[in-house]
């Protein structure tokens, strides 16, 4: 197995006012739910969380952040070091509608390619959350940006070959373009529950 996929679990939630990946979606914790969608990739399956107690119901390897307080970019190199494989997706946990075909699609073009990172960009912009890493490339690079005190997680693109999937190639993989929803408030939380219920029947 050469494929890592990593949930990222030691955002703050301060929005959501609790643990966005343990809320209950559709009666099950949000993370069960991603974790449930991703069984079906031939890939090991990877948490970073600094709460690893409360993430161990699903019996999954868990990573913390051996140096704390670095921010998103800081969980990235706790995603790549904890991973031991070449090819790493990195994945958000507050993503109802996370999809394993695009996910496969990406890696797809990171072979095809030779290319470092492939990452999605939306309307909202890229997309590091549901991308997929060349790992012996991406975290000395990253290492590299957090040295330099840069936080933001696409502050260290610049340094390796980057492949931007546009709206079309996105959509091959997901028609309802819903992979990089993410809900950061309860309102978002409901909207999204609206949308899988009507989704799954």
């Amino acid at each position: 197995m050469d494929f890592t996929v990593v949930i990222q679990a030691g955002g703050q939630s301060s929005r959501m006012g609790q643990d966005k990946a343990l809320m209950p979606f559709l009666g099950r914790p949000l993370i069960a739910r991603q974790v449930e969608r991703l069984r079906g990739l031939d890939a090991a399956l990877l948490v970073v969380t600094n709460r690893p107690a409360e993430y161990a119901f699903l019996g999954l390897p868990l990573a913390a952040d051996r140096v704390q307080g670095l921010g998103p970019l800081g969980g990235l190199v706790t995603a790549f070091e904890a991973a031991s494989t070449p090819v790493v997706a990195v994945v958000a946990c507050d993503m109802p509608f996370l999809n394993p075909a695009l996910l496969l699609a990406q890696r797809a073009l990171l072979e095809r390619e030779q290319v470092d990172v492939v990452i999605p960009r939306s309307p909202e912009g890229l997309e590091p959350l549901h991308a997929v890493y060349r790992r012996e490339v991406c975290l000395p690079a990253v290492r590299q940006a957090l040295a330099e005190g840069k936080r933001r997680m696409i502050a260290w693109l610049e340094a390796v070959r980057v492949r931007e999937m546009n709206a079309e190639e996105i959509a091959a993989a997901d028609p309802t373009l819903r992979s990089f929803v993410n809900v950061n408030s309860p309102a978002e939380f409901r909207q999204a529950e609206e949308w899988a219920r009507a989704e799954e029947g």
